[in-house]
């Protein structure tokens, strides 16, 4: 909580209000990955890295609470 509140004066300046939803989405992702018990930088770089070639119609697996870690599969 203390990094939020340290936070909001800085998320004053990300530039556009389209900037600043786009970084409100990847904050929620960060949190959600963190309360499903994931570390959200593993969370993100793997996620990052299948997007390219995940099919359009499985996107709900990369979700926090149904992603599985690539090894895992």
């Amino acid at each position: 909580m203390r990094c939020w509140a340290m936070g909001r004066k800085a998320w004053l300046y990300f530039g556009s209000e389209l900037a600043a939803k786009r970084a409100a989405m990847v904050m929620s992702l960060v949190q959600s990955a963190r309360l499903n018990g994931h570390n959200p930088w593993e969370y993100l770089r793997d996620v990052l890295a299948r997007l390219p070639t995940h099919l359009n119609s499985r996107l709900e697996e990369l979700l926090p609470h149904r992603w599985q870690p690539a090894a895992a599969r």
